[in-house]
């Protein structure tokens, strides 16, 4: 499987890295091909990886005429290579889908659900109306259109506050040239409100943009969950935790630096129900968080792929590259597994642990656990070059200047 296989890995974010790093630990896969849009070094020093710097992967055209060429190239060099696209993004869920018979007919195995369903789940409101009819807990949302029947202000003394500000299509926005922008917006005040929104309807964002109740508490309240499902909806694999503690930096608000493994019945229902619900197969990953006002867990999203953290499912005892290829290369059912051994994923010092997180039995137990966790860093692995692991700590010790600017110099609120 090592020397036929070769991952074509889209993106160049900590997903990307853990691909390369599980496909060589479970196949002793020394070639996985990474398509990027600039230099990122800690890819580029690897040994494993075969880096493609393609500015024009970043829009559809450029990026099925980039894996049409490397399909080429691997047919030229072995006609028994298979070439097995993954990504990092919901953009590249999204095109995957878009392309789906245009890759397959290049000889690429293309992992991915229906372009209509994932379209749909991955903008908030087709997300919230699916949680609506099964029943699963979402934040109460208010929806404004962003084109131009945009309205030239909000009622923003109608809302209650504090209260989150954030695109519903969440793909469009990243794309889009917004003044002052966040990944999601805390909102403190009706003049905040009204000065985002002139932002935002200034941009060329023309997505739904949408108002959230803001759930209370920190870190500590949230969750997360990964999970892997076959074709028909049914959930096979699960793993989740609870996201101690997440990136504050306004470009990468909510990205999870440290995951506590805890297993939570209710969350994995909730999870279950919704997979079945739309026939979802494949990667995903949930974003939840408990909402002490209910005594229950609301879900704010899916990824429509595997998540940034996903090397965590790994931890807890099911490497997360196995999953898709007994699927898609081996055809093989992919056992049912809830993964929940003891674990704790961490891509921060243990000196920004302290400082940040506020819950002392949280921090007791991930101070513990990362004593017994092997490998809690998805970018540190010994087998990789000096280099590598060079690039890969000088992020992480980074973290340390990133936490003061964006989280200790601002007393805990959201950087703005």
């Amino acid at each position: 499987m090592g020397q036929r296989l070769v991952p074509v890995i889209v993106g160049g974010t900590f997903l990307a890295y853990s691909y390369v790093r599980e496909f060589n630990r479970r196949y002793g896969t020394t070639r996985c091909i990474v398509v990027i849009t600039q230099e990122v070094k800690m890819l580029t020093t690897s040994r494993f990886t075969d880096c493609r710097i393609v500015p024009e992967a970043a829009h559809p055209e450029g990026l099925y005429r980039c894996l049409e060429g490397i399909a080429a190239e691997l047919r030229a060099e072995n006609e028994n290579l298979v070439p097995l696209v993954l990504g990092c993004d919901d953009r590249h869920a999204l095109m995957f889908a878009a392309g789906k018979d245009r890759l397959e007919a290049a000889g690429i195995v293309v992992p991915c659900n229906d372009f209509a369903m994932l379209d749909r789940i991955s903008q908030k409101r087709g997300f919230y109306e699916l949680c609506e009819k099964i029943g699963v807990p979402y934040p109460k949302t208010w929806y404004f259109n962003c084109d131009h029947t945009a309205p030239e202000s909000l009622p923003v003394d109608e809302f209650p506050y504090p209260c989150i500000a954030k695109p519903s299509d969440t793909t469009k926005f990243q794309n889009a040239n917004v003044a002052h922008k966040r990944k999601a917006y805390e909102i403190e005040s009706p003049e905040e409100l009204a000065q985002v929104w002139a932002d935002v309807r200034a941009s060329d964002y023309d997505g739904e943009f949408l108002i959230q109740d803001y759930i209370p508490g920190g870190d500590e309240a949230l969750r997360i969950l990964n999970t892997y499902s076959d074709r028909a909806g049914n959930l096979r694999v699960v793993s989740g935790g609870i996201t101690a503690l997440q990136d504050h930096s306004p470009s990468a608000l909510g990205n999870p630096l440290c995951i506590i493994g805890d297993k939570e019945p209710r969350v994995i229902e909730y999870a279950r129900k919704f997979l079945k619900e739309v026939g979802y197969e494949n990667y995903g990953n949930f974003d939840i968080k408990y909402d002490s006002r209910t005594d229950d867990y609301v879900f704010f999203e899916i990824n429509i792929r595997a998540g940034r953290s996903t090397y965590f499912t790994s931890l807890a005892g099911v490497n997360f590259v196995t999953l898709v290829v007994d699927q898609y290369i081996l055809g093989r059912e992919v056992p049912e597994v809830e993964a929940y051994e003891p674990f704790v994923y961490c891509c921060v010092p243990k000196y920004v642990l302290k400082r940040s997180i506020t819950d002392k039995d949280q921090l007791e137990r991930a101070l513990a656990l990362l004593k017994t966790t092997k490998d809690p860093y998805p970018l540190h692995y010994l087998k990789d070059t000096l280099a590598h692991n060079f690039w890969s700590y000088a992020m992480y010790f980074n973290q340390i200047l990133k936490f003061k600017r964006y989280f200790w110099d601002t007393g805990g609120r959201q950087y703005k």
